[in-house]
């Protein structure tokens, strides 16, 4: 059911628990030998060869093959809320104060956005740069590479993906580009030039489909995240409409969750395996995780709304923590690794959440 209060605050922190939660799991699991790896900027057939046999000769080890492979899907959740919190944001006229009645600058809206983003960034950065140049296995960034981090804007590079370091920083800078573009193209305007820039950026990965090199290049950048922050966009616009609301009873609305949960969980798993179909699988990780949300347990939903509290500081933590454990467990005692990494993640994020809170952002 769409309406004005089809996403809630709560649900959607609780979206961003359930998602760094993946991201988390998966960027120490896809390290581990032996372990199924992930078809994520681009798709490779032997990949879902691999999972498909895990899946066919189950073992111990299951649920980090699964992890390994799905739990960066995490991503495009929080670029749907990205772009559902945008709109919220700027174009809902029941958050708005007077003074924002006025189209929001350009300037301003690039200024704000990159700062609140970069005070996350810069703690994480620095810890991290700090703990990596005492400990083995050093990476050294050119000069050019560290200010295109801090920039947000390394994704452009060549090869972004031996550029960004640690791997998740990425995400800043597709970002950034998607912000900018929302204020440039999609704030204030008609729902079509969304779908149409969805569509532009499906093509044009869909071209390229062969091109693994080239492909990883697009999908780095908001070519590769459009579909889920456009999703986000018109899922805001239509969330404001009236015209979108469905008058179901409780027990219609409780089957209506499950069912979606369940086919998004079934057509996530039977696109993977097909590589055009793998480019949309973004829109049913979207539906289920709001499904999944609506459907987790009053007892269980705080903690899930708390973990979504400090998601940003998970995010720029666990590669710190995961360069501590994932060396001495990575072949044997696995899951005894896995969950020293998480209380050691979860922990440390909530020192660092309170250091990103000292870090004044400017009003827009």
């Amino acid at each position: 059911m769409v309406n004005e209060d089809f996403l809630t605050r709560k649900e959607c922190t609780a979206m961003k628990g359930i998602a760094i939660l993946g991201i988390m799991l998966h960027n120490y699991c896809h390290w581990l030998t032996g372990i199924v790896r992930e078809n994520e900027y681009n798709w490779q057939m032997w990949k879902t060869d691999r999972l498909w046999t895990v899946l066919c000769n189950t073992d111990d080890l299951l649920p980090m093959h699964l992890i390994s492979f799905f739990g960066h899907y995490g991503v495009p959740v929080f670029l749907f809320l990205s772009g559902y919190g945008l709109v919220m944001k700027y174009e809902n006229s029941r958050n708005l104060k007077k003074r924002q009645t006025q189209p929001v600058g350009i300037w301003r809206f690039i200024r704000y956005n990159y700062l609140k983003l970069f005070r996350i960034l810069i703690v994480g950065f620095v810890l991290f740069t700090l703990f990596d140049a005492f400990t083995p296995g050093i990476h050294r960034y050119k000069l050019s590479e560290a200010v295109a981090i801090l920039g947000m804007y390394a994704n452009f590079f060549e090869h972004p993906s031996e550029v960004v370091w640690p791997g998740p920083y990425w995400y800043f800078s597709v970002t950034m580009q998607l912000y900018i573009l929302y204020r440039l193209v999609m704030y204030r305007t008609h729902w079509v030039f969304v779908v149409l820039l969805i569509l532009v950026c499906w093509m044009w990965q869909e071209f390229f489909l062969d091109d693994n090199v080239l492909l990883e290049r697009l999908r780095y950048n908001f070519v590769g995240g459009m579909l889920p922050f456009g999703m986000g966009v018109l899922v805001g616009h239509w969330s404001m409409s009236s015209a979108l609301h469905w008058s179901l009873t409780d027990k219609q609305q409780l089957w209506l969750k499950i069912l979606t949960l369940v086919v998004s969980i079934g057509l996530t798993l039977l696109m993977s395996f097909y590589a055009q179909a793998w480019l949309w699988i973004p829109v049913f990780i979207v539906t289920g995780t709001i499904a999944l949300v609506k459907l987790i347990p009053k007892q269980v939903f705080p903690y899930v709304v708390w973990l979504g509290t400090i998601s940003a500081a998970i995010f720029v933590t666990h590669p710190l923590v995961r360069k501590i454990f994932v060396r001495p467990y990575i072949r044997d005692d696995m899951y005894a690794g896995l969950l020293l990494y998480v209380a050691a993640t979860i922990l440390l994020s909530w020192y660092v959440k309170k250091l990103i809170n000292e870090i004044a952002c400017p009003r827009l």
